[in-house]
């Protein structure tokens, strides 16, 4: 069932996941549409997420967006700050200076080389913020050769992570504490739970068909939302995710049919990083139980495979 409206208020709204935006020129969403969208949103009971470029809105447009209550998210910038209490902050990249707000979360969007390389940087930031989602921007292109590399990152992660605990702490790092948070599956459900309505007035599944296809959409404020065949969307109707417990994973309908063209199937880079965080996560959890009494009702079993494809004919 549909739950979330999030509402691109301009071309060059920020990305926060794993598709760029490739809009470099503004349009802001027409105040119709976004008049007609918040209606919409109230209409069908659905949580609003205003996503902001890096510019201060005129005020007419601030008016209308506090008709609604909603979820305000927003760039890491030096610039005007959209606005003053933002519920997300998305970074783009490190920037090397230390977070202003300290009490939300933030996302950080990363390749995986800067990831490799700044792996202290982020571990400081996971000490620092309320929460910290890190967006792998080119997940597609990491191969099994660098998954031990990928590991050692995670281990350090791990290491930090760790000692938070020990000391009371109770860090939030999407890669390594969300899967034993979850009793169920927490994808980003895209066309499922949350629809995207972008400034051209059009729905789309996701923003990342916005910024690749701009025809790629899937009906209109005015028109309605016409999602053709939306089961095959569900988890119920995904043959390998509906069998998988690595909660955690993203599973991406955009990449899906980027890599594998299915949207319910993600490509196997997806699985095997998803499934080298869940283990880091599994041993984690063991290292600390090692000093502590922590979190006794969770148990991440030890698997012996990291792509959910190898192991299908078991299912």
């Amino acid at each position: 069932m549909m739950q979330y409206l999030v509402i691109l208020l301009d071309d060059t709204s920020v990305s926060y996941c794993h598709c760029d935006n490739p809009h470099k020129e503004r349009r802001l969403i027409g105040l119709d549409d976004l008049r007609m969208s918040i209606r919409y949103a109230m209409m069908e009971n659905l949580m609003v997420q205003m996503v902001y470029p890096n510019y201060a809105l005129p005020q007419e447009y601030l008016d209308v967006i506090d008709t609604i209550d909603h979820h305000d998210i927003v760039p890491w910038g030096t610039g005007d700050r959209p606005v003053q209490e933002p519920d997300v902050v998305v970074m783009d990249g490190l920037s090397g200076e230390s977070p202003v707000l300290r009490n939300v979360p933030y996302v950080l969007r990363i390749t995986k080389a800067g990831l490799f390389k700044s792996v202290d940087a982020v571990a400081q930031l996971t000490q620092q913020v309320a929460r910290l989602n890190v967006v792998i921007t080119d997940v597609e292109t990491i191969t099994d050769a660098e998954l031990p590399k990928y590991r050692e990152v995670l281990d350090t992660l791990a290491e930090v992570v760790k000692a938070e605990y020990l000391t009371g702490c109770a860090p939030q790092l999407n890669l390594l504490t969300d899967r034993m948070m979850l009793d169920k599956p927490n994808h980003c459900n895209a066309g499922v739970e949350n629809i995207t309505l972008a400034p051209n007035g059009r729905f789309y599944l996701c923003p990342a068909f916005y910024y690749t296809d701009a025809d790629d959409n899937v009906g209109s404020v005015a028109e309605g939302l016409d999602i053709r065949n939306p089961q095959l969307l569900r988890l119920d109707h995904a043959p390998l995710c509906r069998h998988c417990d690595v909660w955690h994973c993203r599973r991406c309908v955009w990449l899906n049919r980027k890599m594998t063209y299915e949207v319910n199937t993600p490509s196997h880079e997806q699985c095997v990083m998803a499934h080298t965080e869940r283990e880091t996560t599994r041993r984690l959890l063991a290292n600390v139980r090692e000093k502590a009494t922590f979190m006794s009702e969770v148990e991440i079993k030890e698997i012996d495979y990291s792509d959910p494809f190898d192991v299908r004919k078991e299912w």
